[in-house]
């Protein structure tokens, strides 16, 4: 039986596991956007993908997991709709105009509005290492994704806020979810509920015939729904029972740091001394709030 000590180790393990699987997301829709997917139909790919993938799974594994209540559904349409297809949107677009590192960037102002919301709705407390851990992965992202020297537009910046504030979404909403409903069910509604929501305004049979036009498309396509969607948001998910949202959000800017490698070692964008550094930041703040993390939990145990 795993003592709590080891629950919230496996809990952060997790979540630095989701936050790599995310960061190579532009490593399969960059071939896709290529191939002529606009950012609505990369989107809508992306959750059928990961629907069929946990269905099939939730068929063979446990088909209670497929009940949920109706009155819990405003939950789901708020991760299907404004966590998914509002932030992938976004996101996509911003990933098309601007280098992976930069959008990952911008995508990681999330962790200001999840700490906030936070403190708010779940009355986790704004302390000041996760201050200090936050404004010290900010910065590093900063440095990472390439902003100090850098030319971000108008258009880039609110595309990148925008997939920052929906991806904060998610961490919110998740946390009502798990507390009545196993993370499986709620990644399963979630992109049931994006896929219907995009199939309208997809060109659901043009898409199709794209992501089958060729084999790199189709492999392109799985990895984005599995490799890059459907393990991330398991583990993230699974994560967030045993972390606070505000701290997994944090943890989470391990992504932008997998970005800019990515984007690197196979777009060969530039990744010079300043963006190692940003690099260096990111872990230091990773350092800082574990610490925290682990010197709140000896505080807990004592009281």
């Amino acid at each position: 039986m795993k003592t709590e000590k080891s629950k919230k180790t496996s809990a952060v393990l997790m979540i630095l596991t989701a936050a790599a699987g995310w960061g190579v997301i532009g490593v399969f829709s960059r071939p896709l956007s290529a191939a002529g997917l606009t950012s609505v139909q990369t989107t809508f790919v992306r959750s059928v993908t990961v629907m069929a993938g946990m269905g099939i799974f939730l068929l063979i594994k446990d088909r209670s997991l497929f009940r949920i209540k109706l009155k819990d559904i405003w939950i789901f349409l708020g991760t299907g709709l404004i966590s998914i297809i509002f932030f992938n949107i976004c996101y996509f677009l911003t990933i098309e105009r601007t280098t992976l590192s930069a959008a990952s960037i911008l995508l990681y102002t999330a962790p200001c509005f999840v700490m906030i919301a936070s403190a708010v709705l779940f009355k986790e407390k704004i302390t000041f290492q996760k201050i200090t851990a936050l404004v010290t992965a900010f910065a590093g992202c900063a440095l990472a994704g390439g902003f100090v020297g850098g030319d971000i537009g108008v258009t880039v910046l609110l595309t990148g806020l925008g997939s920052g504030l929906g991806y904060a979404s998610y961490s919110i909403f998740g946390k009502f979810a798990l507390e009545k409903y196993h993370s499986f069910t709620l990644v399963f509604y979630t992109f049931l509920i994006s896929s219907i929501g995009l199939l309208p305004f997809s060109n659901a049979s043009k898409a199709t015939e794209i992501v089958f036009g060729s084999g790199e498309t189709a492999l392109a396509a799985l990895g984005l729904g599995v490799i890059s969607t459907l393990m991330p948001y398991i583990f993230y998910t699974t994560g967030l029972k045993s972390v606070e949202a505000g701290k997994a959000s944090v943890m989470a800017f391990a992504e932008p740091m997998t970005a800019a490698l990515a984007g690197t070692l196979i777009f060969h964008e530039t990744l010079g001394a300043v963006n190692i550094a940003g690099m260096l930041l990111i872990f230091i703040a990773l350092i800082l709030l574990n610490i925290q993390f682990g010197a709140q939990k000896r505080k807990d145990d004592k009281d």
